[in-house]
Parts: C-alpha cells; structure tokens; sequence
C-alpha cells in the first residue's frame, strides 16, 4: 500500500487540482455545465487524500520549508489576502453575498405575508391558510422568516414550502 501511496501520490495530487482548477474557474465566471459546482466541492475535498500523501512522500523536502520564512510569509499572505472576503458588505446589505436570486429569495422572505401573496398568484388570505395548513403560524405584519422560526424552521423549508404554492 505504501508503495502504491508513494507512486500515486504526486500524479493524484496534480490531477485532482488541475479538476479544482478549471471547475474553480468556470464556477467564478459562471460558465461551464452544471456539474461544475459539486465536482468541485467533492473532488476538491477529495484531493486532501493524496495532498496528505503527497506531503507524506515529500516530507524531507516539506520539512525545509518550515525551517525558513518562506512558509510563515506564504501562510501571512494567504490569511491577509482572506480576510476581505470575511469582511461586512458594503452599502447597507446584509453583508451576505451570493447569487443575485439567493439575495431576492431573502428579500422576499423579509417580506410580509400580505406583500409576498400576490407575487404568489394568491391572496393574502389563501396564503395565509396554506401557511396554517403547513404548520405555520402566520401573524399580520410578521416576515415569513419570523413566521419560520416562530415554527422552528429555517428559510430554506418556507422557501420550499412558498415554490409550491400559486400558479
């Protein structure tokens, strides 16, 4: 097994990030098939495996980097270059980014009950009867995400809940 380890090691490692790669870049420039997003989240994870196997076969020469600054001036960089992707947005967001309809699908469940029905093809009555029926306990005014966690649920399960309703 160590021999197999050792031989795969570095070949897996360049592989596995050459499909990091080029899923990385079609998903930050929002091109390329739909499979991108989950071969890149799974493989990428994926590619620990042979990082650590990799690291294992080269120790020798990765134990020199952290005798010199090379590796602690990497590492500082890398943390710097970070840190304004953790960072509030600017402009009075909510400082949470993605894509352009996970931000309407939040400012929709912001919204409440009587605004969202008539983009629903409903009123604000039938809404409010299919929110009852579904466990919910809508009150006048209340946004729908209040009216989720009054029910001890999260967006995600009213917004699934919102997709089947209307016409």
């Amino acid at each position: 097994m160590r021999t197999f380890l050792f031989r795969y090691a570095t070949p897996a490692t360049l592989t596995f990030f050459l499909v990091s790669l080029v899923t990385g870049i079609g998903l930050f420039f929002h091109i390329g098939p739909s499979g991108f997003r989950g071969s890149h989240e799974w493989l990428s994870l994926v590619l620990v495996v042979p990082f650590l196997a990799h690291v294992w076969r080269n120790w020798r020469a990765m134990f020199g980097y952290l005798r010199g600054p090379r590796l602690a001036v990497t590492a500082a960089v890398t943390l710097l270059a970070m840190v304004p992707f953790f960072l509030p947005a600017q402009g009075g967001g909510s400082g949470r980014g993605g894509p352009p309809q996970v931000a309407l699908a939040r400012r929709v469940l912001a919204a409440p009950v009587q605004d969202v029905a008539p983009v629903l093809g409903l009123n604000a009555d039938a809404l409010v009867a299919a929110l009852v029926a579904a466990g919910y306990a809508p009150e006048p005014g209340l946004s729908l995400s209040a009216v989720a966690a009054a029910a001890g649920r999260d967006d995600a399960a009213m917004a699934a809940l919102l997709a089947t309703l209307g016409g």
